[in-house]
């Protein structure tokens, strides 16, 4: 079973129809599928906070967004979560690759890695933990919550859902 083609149709299926992205070695294959579908828009940015932006107002136009980041992003974005998207009720999906947790080889990751839980708390966003092939099926779970409640969640993607 390839993980990015179930990721790309759990993605899809539960209604998200636009992609806000930042490139991740771990998220090198899902973007690649969701770039040669062309059934989910994808807009490659710069920074996390220009996607929320950018999420923010695709979402007040109908849209369903989502960011496709690295957890490190969430640290660059703590002003606009709760400035915008909580100020005003904006709910984003927010994808990240989670690194920096078990199995990192990347020393400069790791401290964010371990905060990421906790930060996602602190928040108050919703996290949901996908750490194999059996849970993806919790991003619709997270996407539905997110719908209902227009509230943002984090879903985390763990390392050893790719086994890298």
């Amino acid at each position: 079973m390839n993980v990015d083609i179930t990721l790309y149709e759990m993605i899809k299926d539960s209604g998200i129809n636009l992609i806000l992205s930042l490139p991740c070695i771990l998220l090198k294959g899902l973007l690649e599928e969701i770039d040669d579908r062309h059934e989910i828009q994808n807009i490659p940015i710069t920074r996390e906070e220009e996607g929320i932006g950018i999420a923010a107002g695709a979402y007040l136009g109908g849209r369903t967004p989502a960011l496709l980041i690295q957890n490190s992003g969430l640290g660059n974005s703590v002003n606009a979560i709760k400035s915008l998207l909580q100020l005003y009720k904006i709910p984003v999906v927010f994808i990240m690759s989670h690194r920096g947790a078990e199995g990192e080889k990347i020393i400069a990751q790791i401290p964010m890695g371990q905060l990421t839980p906790s930060l996602l708390d602190i928040l108050n966003i919703k996290k949901f933990i996908i750490d194999s092939v059996e849970k993806i099926k919790e991003i619709k779970t997270a996407v539905e919550f997110s719908k209902k409640s227009n509230q943002s969640v984090g879903i985390l993607l763990k390392r050893q859902l790719w086994r890298k």
